[in-house]
């Protein structure tokens, strides 16, 4: 199925989907933002794309963990002399991560690729909106599922027939500063817009020309869910988009393929 590819959209409205609870493992998502989303959009409607952060759903899931619980292994030990992060948090950054892509032991960064394939720092963990002091998150173990599981559940609750999820989570960027809002698993959209071969304003023929429309949208959805202000969850309506139940694969690209790793 497409959803809405005819014609580039000229308007899009984003909500913050206010009055949502703090989660713990078990809750349920999908009521308080079918709830929050009749209060705060007038509902989901058609072709909405609801932009979920990581943190909740990690929070749901059960990926929550107490530093107190670790154990470090030698590895961890060594590395947390070099980098002087604590040598439990190491050691969950080594068991979510399959390489060690930098180290920069002046500034204790350590940039690993994840078990998904996600290039970022720390594999993903860390302790902003988590309660307790020694309390961290991870990321979901399966985000793409966890997505779909959100939509089909949204699709059910709200009866409509399309609508789009993406979980986002904030990284770094090479070469400039500043974080920005990406995607780490969706449902419902094409990740990538694939302008080869097609006509420019000009006339040319585009060759390379990827948009990468889910990290789009994630970083759009920003600009109104706060990570203060406890709004994690936005809805982007009016955007036309391909359909899509590729997941996130086609966004990662190939070590061969990269020039910097």
């Amino acid at each position: 199925m497409q959803y809405g590819v005819i014609n580039v959209s000229t308007k899009i409205e984003i909500f913050a989907l206010k009055g949502l609870p703090e989660f713990v493992e078990n809750d349920d998502l999908i009521d308080p933002i079918i709830a929050s989303a009749n209060e705060c959009a007038g509902g989901v409607s058609e072709g909405d794309i609801i932009v979920v952060t990581q943190k909740i759903v990690s929070k749901v899931e059960g990926m929550v963990i107490q530093l107190a619980s670790v154990t470090p292994s030698k590895q961890a030990l060594t590395l947390s002399r070099t980098t002087g992060k604590d040598p439990r948090l190491v050691e969950l950054i080594l068991g979510e991560s399959k390489n060690i892509i930098r180290l920069d032991s002046d500034r204790g960064i350590i940039i690993t690729e994840t078990h998904h394939g996600f290039i970022c720092a720390n594999a993903g963990i860390d302790s902003s909106n988590i309660p307790g002091e020694e309390n961290v998150c991870l990321l979901p173990s399966e985000p793409n599922k966890s997505a779909r599981h959100i939509r089909d559940a949204i699709i059910e609750s709200a009866k409509v027939k399309h609508v789009a999820v993406i979980i986002s989570d904030t990284f770094g960027r090479p070469w400039r500063e500043g974080h920005l809002n990406f995607a780490i698993g969706t449902a419902g959209i094409k990740p990538l817009h694939d302008y080869r071969d097609t006509i420019d304003a000009v006339g040319k023929i585009m060759r390379v020309t990827m948009t990468a429309t889910v990290d789009i949208v994630a970083a759009a959805a920003d600009l109104v869910s706060g990570k203060a202000t406890n709004t994690p969850v936005s809805i982007v309506r009016g955007l036309n988009y391909e359909s899509s139940e590729q997941g996130m694969e086609d966004l990662l690209r190939a070590a061969e393929k990269d020039m910097f790793r």
